[in-house]
């Protein structure tokens, strides 16, 4: 099937589902058999949990138990299942080792599954803890010995067999999985251990109406099911680069979040002017790298630098900093975790929910979702 129709398709099922209709499973199928899986996860898994509406919750669980079944013929009662493990509980187990899941997106690592990995260490503190995730996810908390790695790979732009394929089972006695909404489980639908040893914090319903954002509800959850007071953190090797603004223009291959060069150019020269020292993350390379070359060549500062390592070194930055700025990115999770003031631009959401999600925890946070440049210049500090 050409993308056009995969697109058409995949917009036509959201659609239906938004307006509250029941989208007809053999267009689902559609979009399984005929391999679209790029406007599957982009349009149709993305465009139902971005709006984190509890309904749309069941919406997701009935459309993508039938596709996941379809794609493993082996698995079946998966909704079923969702129904009993998306309700919070209090964990009355004391396991040997806890695996928690990485949610694979770095940003949603530190807002979230941080929380998680805060709450088992305070809970169990003489369990093994394991984070199963991707690398850059375990660089985030290198420094931390309580925290273990188990690798999992997941490939974010795989199609849907090749990101089913990295379904894992974890049977082994006296353990336990907290599941943060990983993509690796689909969102909680792919089954991992019995049902007694799983905890599936159901972030896009969990908080219903509230404005609350992502940690806050974290914590809330984390405390309804464990006991304990956990928070947000990071804890990466330290890198000896430092500066008084860390800035990162990344956003995540969405395009949606940014505002132009002009505006980064103007935003980089005014930190200059304000602070002795910037450091501008210029992410994985391509576009993104390219974009901050161009907007410091325009500043034509001198004490303007770029960092070209890792993220969990550019997190090492950020907490080292005296102010972050930037899109709404990982950048501003590890700058709140961290409990650095910040300034984030807020584009490109779907609903005001999305937004009241994701916005950065802390009370130093300053979010703008509407470009004033008044109070643009009322809210970066004078750093020199």
């Amino acid at each position: 099937m050409a993308s056009t129709s995969c697109n058409a398709l995949a917009a036509g099922i959201l659609a239906r589902c938004l307006a509250g209709e029941s989208a007809p499973l053999s267009s689902v199928y559609e979009l399984v058999d005929h391999d679209c899986s790029g406007p599957l996860f982009r349009i149709l898994v993305e465009g139902l949990a971005d709006r984190f509406e509890p309904r749309l919750c069941d919406a997701y669980a009935d459309l993508f138990s039938a596709i996941i079944e379809r794609a493993i013929p082996s698995l079946n009662g998966l909704r079923s299942r969702y129904e009993r493990i998306r309700r919070a509980r209090p964990c009355q187990i004391e396991p040997n080792r806890v695996y928690v899941f990485s949610r694979v997106t770095l940003g949603a690592d530190i807002a979230v599954t941080s929380v998680m990995l805060d709450a088992a260490k305070k809970r169990f503190p003489n369990a093994e803890i394991l984070l199963a995730g991707g690398f850059k996810a375990a660089e985030l908390f290198a420094a931390d010995p309580r925290i273990h790695h188990f690798p999992v790979s997941y490939p974010r732009s795989g199609t849907l067999r090749e990101r089913l394929s990295t379904w894992t089972r974890f049977d082994e006695p006296n353990c336990i999985v907290i599941d943060p909404d990983s993509r690796l489980t689909q969102l909680g639908l792919l089954p991992v251990c019995a049902d007694e040893r799983y905890f599936f914090f159901e972030s896009r319903a969990y908080g219903g109406d509230s404005k609350a954002n992502l940690p806050t509800l974290a914590q809330k959850w984390a405390h309804e099911v464990f006991g304990v007071q956990a928070h947000s953190y990071m804890a990466p090797s330290p890198v000896s680069a430092r500066a008084d603004v860390a800035v990162s223009f990344g956003v995540g291959e969405n395009l949606s979040k940014r505002v132009g060069c002009g505006f980064e150019t103007w935003l980089l020269k005014l930190l200059s002017e304000r602070a002795s020292s910037v450091i501008v993350d210029r992410g994985a390379g391509g576009e993104e790298a390219r974009r901050v070359n161009r907007a410091i060549a325009a500043t034509r500062a001198r004490n303007i630098r770029t960092w070209d390592g890792s993220f969990a070194g550019f997190a090492s930055v950020i907490s080292r900093a005296r102010f972050y700025a930037g899109y709404d990115s990982a950048g501003q999770h590890a700058a709140a975790a961290a409990g650095i003031p910040q300034l984030t631009v807020f584009r490109g959401q779907v609903n005001e929910r999305m937004f009241q999600r994701w916005r950065p925890a802390g009370s130093n946070v300053q979010v703008l979702k509407h470009l004033d440049p008044e109070k643009l210049l009322r809210i970066v500090p004078k750093l020199t």
